[in-house]
């Protein structure tokens, strides 16, 4: 079972998914918001090429187009939700990243979160919005999409020694730290930068990709967070968000092994906190 349905299960054991949304298929002119209409229109109708299947590093298949849709559907809802009631959203799935304007990449087709920023600013009366990207590959899809976009403000914190993705994109902030990065040494970075760019300027939605696979123990990351740095991580994020009124859209990013179920721990981190946090609002 794919790692989002066992989430979602456990958040509903531990009563963390009382108040839940359903996503629905957008529309392919939501995704042409983003991405352009030909490779849209391919991707969806199956007459995408083989060489962009290989670089998104999946087959093609119906099955694939409709998780696709659903996933975006689902950073719909979550940047719709947070903004409408001013607090924080989140999925149990999402983070495509990868996703560049005209193509796919690294297991993402469309980029999501990319998506919902764009649909909710046009839709929604939402202006500047904020890209908080710390998963542990770059999020050179969103970078690239957003290059030329002064409403939208990318920041990634990452890892310098990655071998993905091959080439890395310009954020508006970029922070490379170490294989074998720490606790302490990841929050110092964090804390710096999130705090000047929060002070510096005014946002009206942020989009978090609360990546894993920053965890010592992922089986594709390479930086040595512990659980405790993870919920630190998500706390100050989350926590900075509210105290200044920004509503925030989480998607789970990575997290790669295995075991799915020890993932899905990791992954409930971030629900546990937001759950801790909307209160603030």
């Amino acid at each position: 079972m794919p790692k989002d349905a066992l989430l979602y299960q456990h958040l509903v054991s531990i009563g963390l998914a009382t108040n839940t949304l359903t996503p629905t298929a957008p529309h392919a002119d939501t995704l042409g918001l983003v991405h352009e209409r030909s490779y849209v229109d391919a991707f969806l109708s199956g007459t995408i090429c083989e060489e962009y299947m290989r670089r998104i590093g999946l087959p093609w298949s119906r099955q694939l187009v409709r998780r696709t849709l659903i996933g975006v559907g689902s950073a719909l809802e979550a940047a719709r939700y947070a903004v409408e009631q001013n607090t924080v959203a989140c999925m149990t799935n999402g983070g495509t990243h990868h996703a560049h304007k005209c193509h796919g990449s690294g297991w993402c087709i469309f980029n999501d979160q990319a998506i919902a920023a764009k649909y909710v600013q046009k839709h929604h009366g939402v202006g500047n919005v904020l890209f908080v990207d710390l998963d542990v590959h770059q999020g050179d899809g969103t970078a690239s999409i957003f290059f030329d976009d002064p409403s939208v403000y990318t920041f990634s914190i990452h890892c310098a020694d990655q071998s993905f993705p091959h080439q890395l994109q310009c954020s508006n902030m970029d922070l490379a730290l170490p294989s074998g990065c720490s606790d302490d040494e990841y929050m110092d970075t964090l804390v710096l930068a999130l705090e000047d760019i929060l002070h510096t300027y005014q946002f009206d939605l942020v989009m978090y990709n609360a990546g894993v696979d920053v965890h010592a123990d992922d089986s594709l990351g390479k930086m040595s967070l512990t659980d405790e740095g993870i919920e630190r991580r998500d706390r100050y994020v989350l926590t900075s968000c509210a105290e200044k009124g920004i509503p925030v859209a989480c998607a789970i990013g990575g997290g790669y092994a295995v075991n799915h179920a020890s993932i899905v721990m990791k992954h409930a981190i971030l629900h546990r906190v937001a759950s801790q946090i909307y209160t603030l609002y």
